[in-house]
């Protein structure tokens, strides 16, 4: 019998099957259902892209391997599960580096508008990004995107971010955040308006009302504008909303520390390129449906 591949690991249970059967039933009586939401809650899939398999930074906090930064690959059609050492920004650009262009892969941090590697190997450790194991790799990112609307029939838009390497970066679109794993739309909504327009909202923060039946789904492929030579999956899940307490003209916010951490994490977070200040406009909604 020939030898198992490096790095494979198949996963087996020890538990009888009656334990196995009882603990499957408590958890059926314990779920209840949240009549309250009127968005559907997001669990960030697994999404497919052919044959090719995902790369998922495990969850420092929930990881049981020795090593909490180990990537796990998991091949779709197999209960077998490859490790891979990618726990720092390093390795994960030996990775990236004989299955991206060179040209556009140098570019990461040094293009004006980019970012860098260590934000790339972030966003794996949050579990806000998933790479399949293909060339080029594909990002999969799960994005919550707000329409935040005013009484007199307008739409907030960033227009403009202000970069920590003094570079500006062309937005012009709403609101939008980054998903983490398991989280639900309406979350993500509140945590979005919290970082990034809460230096902008009152004292306690203002009220955040989501429009009833706004919500959307829908899957967008395009080239990175982040990470130039890297294809991108976005799945987009998108609401309307009223924020109550933000300026009625032209005004700037300031961006909260995106990535906490220690150890490896903190030191990413202090080489990535992150966003100092957002600009935001209000712009009618009757031009925008026609731009």
């Amino acid at each position: 019998m020939s030898p198992s591949p490096p790095y494979l690991l198949t996963i087996s249970s020890p538990l009888p099957d009656l334990l196995i059967a009882s603990f499957s039933l408590l958890l059926i009586i314990s779920s209840k259902p949240h009549h309250h939401l009127k968005i559907p809650p997001v669990h960030l899939p697994f999404i497919h892209h052919n044959s090719r398999r995902l790369l998922i930074l495990k969850n420092p906090n929930r990881n049981p391997n020795p090593n909490p930064n180990i990537i796990m690959s998991k091949t779709p059609s197999t209960s077998t599960s490859q490790f891979l050492d990618l726990s720092s920004p390093q390795s994960l650009s030996d990775w990236l580096a004989p299955r991206l262009p060179s040209d556009a892969f140098s570019s990461w941090g040094s293009k004006p508008g980019t970012k860098n590697v260590h934000n790339l190997w972030l966003e794996l450790s949050q579990g806000e990004t998933s790479l399949a194991d293909s060339t080029p790799p594909i990002r999969t990112v799960n994005v919550a995107t707000i329409r935040i609307r005013s009484s007199s029939r307008r739409i907030l838009l960033e227009s403009h971010q202000e970069l920590s390497d003094g570079s500006v970066r062309t937005r012009l679109r709403p609101l939008s955040e980054k998903m983490k794993p398991g989280e639900s739309v309406e979350a993500a909504v509140q945590r979005a308006v919290k970082e990034e327009l809460g230096s902008a909202l009152p004292a306690g923060g203002g009220g955040v009302r989501i429009v009833p039946g706004s919500y959307e789904r829908r899957v967008e492929e395009r080239l990175s504008v982040s990470y130039p030579g890297l294809p991108a999956c976005y799945v987009l899940h998108s609401v309307d909303a009223w924020v109550e307490g933000l300026p009625d003209g032209e005004f700037c916010t300031e961006e909260e520390d995106e990535y906490e951490g220690c150890g490896e994490a903190a030191r990413a977070a202090e080489k990535a390129v992150s966003v100092r200040r957002h600009f935001w406009k209000w712009v009618d909604e009757e031009a925008l449906q026609h731009s």
